[in-house]
């Protein structure tokens, strides 16, 4: 084509400079100034779709209606599920308490009580209260001049009883001539003579006979003392036991008046009259925990060692282990530390001469139990991190109940007493907030995360650049700018703004949701502002604060192009050449995206194995590139292999790449470079390209191609810029344009040019200046001295070489 013709075709596919940029008009906004608008409570700025999830998700009170928040961080989900969570919480009632107390019927199980809020600390200190009254009572009763006068008569009835079976003993061992003393050291036998003690002597002097005759009286005799000795302990036990009755009775008489006034609050209670009733009898049972028996100098000191009335004592208290009487509604509870034993409590231990004890009031609330009766919520990565809490979760809401339980127990970590808490009746709404990673996951790989979380609440990435949402960004502006302190935001800062979150998402109708990333925005320009001693914050601020922002973040790109500069790495801006193009790549880091040429070269040849990808088989290649060069093959085959093979060898490759590619945005290029090899045709090297290809030829979208358009735009800017270069992107891609100023100024004085294009053909056109001519004549051939019909020729040559050998 000649020079006419091919300003005609560059024309016709550059893209306007009104497409390049378009910028929000700030005169859309009523107001000059944030300060002007009215502040207004938060709301959600485009997630109409999340919105009604969560509100059919906190409505729904069924089993397995819990929640799964999805989204990137940064787009307000954390912020907007507590704000509705903690709207919807405060139309609920305030659930019971729960107090946990001891089982006197069995220790190693605590029993829960269940109080409307507020109720349970009443409770607790009610028994506080009760219990130092009956050690008061029980004291009082105890050393009355009435009980001490009946003690003495039951002690005086029992003595006289066995003074009456010692002296029947007596009597009978006088018949028997045998005479009995009681000693300290015990009961001795002393035969008489004549009434009087015998002495040894006497004894001697007697015949065997009569020796005899006094050994069988005293068998007789200690045979009736041992009947007699066990007489006296059954008496004793009896006085044991009638003093124990006794002291009972005293204690349940000085105490029984203390729980009528229990018995009349919670008689509606079961529980607490079972456990009122068990507490009572226990006191009466166990009396002398509350009195001070006589002990050693030792004994005191083990007793303060270990605390024993007070371990005794203990038992008789409340643990009161949710206290729901400062809510307002159904608790919320935001556990960012979910641990096993932060979820789902913990028996806790205290040191004791050398071992672990435990008992019911060192039993500790997890989140589940706090939030019981309203809302949990959990970051999904946070809880994936903590072994056993997902596994346990799922139990605990398939059950619907919460089991404290000893994680290292079975492990035998921690010694312990085997406490087991009755559990607690669970009635929660569970949020977990995640990735869409981590949504996926558990979709795929848990077969009962769907009937547990059966809502998702799924917050998108971008929304339509409409009034409405135009209007919430300002009024997001306005209150966050008010609640930072920050600088009030002009009109025109504001439409900075919005350009920059279309900038964001990369298309010129959405906007972000991405509002961490604009909030960096509006800090920095309120600082940009004051530096410069303004009261407002101006677009010149936002653009300085844009600026500055990427002059932190650009060490790496200002390296990559250095050695572009230097040459070190090769990559032309002018001039033509053969079997090569500029291909255009985006690479990043943590804090910056950026785009970089990259020379893709060609070699075609006369053989068998196809087009062979330097990449892959230097093992650089991810899948997407190896299909893209696939897809070369396609095209190739389809449009020129259609009555003949072809017998071709290519090579290509990524000119100085070190590090894997993967992707296809590259294959367009990739057909340029072959296109032009095989047709031995020049491409204008001032051009880069971008674009993906199908079997047809093609042009598909691709990502990042802002980054891409201004990655070639610095480097021929640095070299001077010609007015002949340019970026040929897809023509898709155009809704994705929102670039630099400088670039868009560049292509406005004819220095640069953006070109879009939907075919192959339009895109070789514009890199050689000679027609494609894609199309074939009735006659099944292309136009002479095209693209197309050059590559067809060299096809023939490479079969009719072929053939020959």
């Amino acid at each position: 084509m000649n020079r006419e013709e091919y300003e005609n075709v560059l024309s016709v596919h550059r893209v306007p400079t009104a497409k390049l940029r378009p910028e929000f008009d700030p005169t859309t906004f009523p107001f000059e100034t944030t300060a002007e608008l009215e502040k207004l409570p938060n709301e959600m700025i485009g997630q109409k779709r999340a919105e009604k999830a969560m509100e059919f998700g906190l409505a729904v009170q069924q089993s397995g209606y819990n929640i799964f928040v999805v989204g990137p961080s940064g787009s307000g989900r954390l912020t907007y599920t507590m704000d509705s969570v903690t709207k919807q919480a405060k139309e609920r009632k305030i659930p019971n308490d729960i107090c946990y107390v001891y089982n006197f019927e069995n220790p190693d199980m605590p029993l829960a009580i269940h109080f409307p809020a507020g109720l349970g600390q009443k409770f607790q200190r009610e028994i506080e209260v009760l219990l130092i009254d009956i050690e008061r009572n029980i004291r009082s009763a105890f050393t009355s001049e009435l009980f001490e006068k009946d003690k003495r008569k039951i002690f005086d009835d029992f003595r006289n009883e066995i003074e009456e079976l010692w002296e029947q003993t007596d009597i009978f061992a006088l018949e028997n001539q045998i005479k009995i003393e009681r000693t300290p050291e015990g009961v001795e036998t002393i035969p008489l003579f004549f009434g009087r003690p015998m002495d040894m002597k006497e004894y001697e002097l007697l015949s065997d006979a009569n020796k005899d005759l006094i050994k069988e009286r005293e068998r007789v005799v200690e045979t009736k003392i041992d009947e007699t000795v066990y007489q006296i302990l059954k008496v004793e036990e009896k006085l044991r036991k009638m003093i124990t009755q006794f002291m009972m009775e005293a204690a349940a008489k000085s105490i029984e008046g203390l729980f009528q006034p229990l018995y009349e609050t919670y008689q509606e209670n079961k529980k607490v009259m079972e456990y009122l009733e068990a507490y009572f009898h226990d006191i009466v049972r166990h009396y002398s925990f509350f009195v001070e028996p006589e002990q050693d100098e030792q004994q005191n000191i083990m007793n303060l060692l270990i605390g024993s009335k007070e371990k005794d004592l203990h038992r008789y208290t409340v643990n009161l282990f949710v206290n729901n009487r400062s809510l307002k509604g159904a608790p919320v509870i935001y556990e960012t530390n979910p641990t096993y034993h932060n979820l789902f409590g913990k028996v806790e231990y205290r040191g004791s001469l050398g071992s672990w004890v435990t008992d019911f009031s060192l039993v500790k609330p997890g989140a589940l139990h706090l939030a019981n009766g309203g809302y949990l919520v959990l970051q999904a990565a946070e809880l994936l991190q903590h072994p056993n809490a997902w596994t346990r979760l799922k139990r605990t809401l398939q059950t619907g109940s919460i089991q404290i339980e000893n994680l290292y127990e079975d492990n035998g970590v921690v010694p312990t007493s085997g406490l087991k808490p009755e559990p607690i009746p669970l009635d929660i709404k569970v949020i977990i907030i995640g990735s869409y990673y981590l949504f996926d996951f558990l979709s795929i790989y848990d077969e009962d995360f769907h009937k547990l979380f059966k809502v998702k609440v799924e917050f998108v990435t971008v929304m339509d650049k409409d009034k409405e949402n135009s209007w919430k960004l300002a009024r997001f502006v306005k209150n966050y700018v008010e609640r930072e302190g920050l600088l009030p935001f002009h009109r025109r800062a504001i439409a900075k703004v919005i350009d920059y979150s279309s900038r964001l998402v990369e298309e010129q109708s959405k906007l972000t949701t991405d509002f961490q990333e604009i909030t960096k925005v509006l800090v920095e320009s309120s600082y940009w502002a004051k530096v410069e001693n303004e009261t407002v914050v101006d677009k010149q601020h936002v653009e300085k604060a844009l600026s500055e922002k990427m002059q932190r973040s650009n060490h790496v790109t200002e390296q990559y192009r250095e050695m572009i500069k230097n040459e070190t790495i090769m990559v032309e801006t002018d001039g033509y050449r053969v079997g090569q193009i500029n291909g255009l790549a985006v690479l990043g880091t943590r804090d910056s995206v950026f785009g970089i040429p990259t020379k893709i070269t060609a070699q075609t040849y006369v053989g068998k194995s196809g087009i062979m990808n330097i990449e892959r088989e230097a093992a650089l290649s991810g899948q997407i590139h190896n299909k893209g060069m696939m897809i070369l093959t396609g095209f190739l085959s389809g449009e020129f292999a259609k009555n003949r093979p072809i017998p071709l060898s290519a090579s290509i490759t990524f000119e100085q790449t070190y590090s894997p590619i993967d992707g296809d945005s590259a294959s367009s290029t990739e057909l340029y470079v072959l296109l032009s090899s095989l047709a031995e045709v020049p491409i204008n090297q001032g051009i880069a390209v971008t674009g993906s290809v199908n079997q047809w030829g093609e042009i598909q979208p691709i990502g990042g191609v802002n980054e891409k358009i201004e990655g070639f735009f610095h480097i021929c800017s640095e070299r001077g810029l010609t007015g002949y270069q340019g970026v040929i992107i897809p023509k898709q891609n155009v809704q994705n344009l929102m670039l630099e100023n400088d670039v868009v100024e560049a292509v406005k004085y004819g220095k640069f040019n953006i070109w879009a294009i939907g075919h192959i053909a339009e895109g070789i056109e514009i890199l050689t200046g000679i027609s494609a001519g894609n199309i074939r004549n009735e006659k099944g051939k292309y136009a002479p001295n095209t693209i197309f019909s050059r590559v067809e020729e060299r096809f023939t040559k490479m079969f009719e070489s072929a053939k020959k050998k």
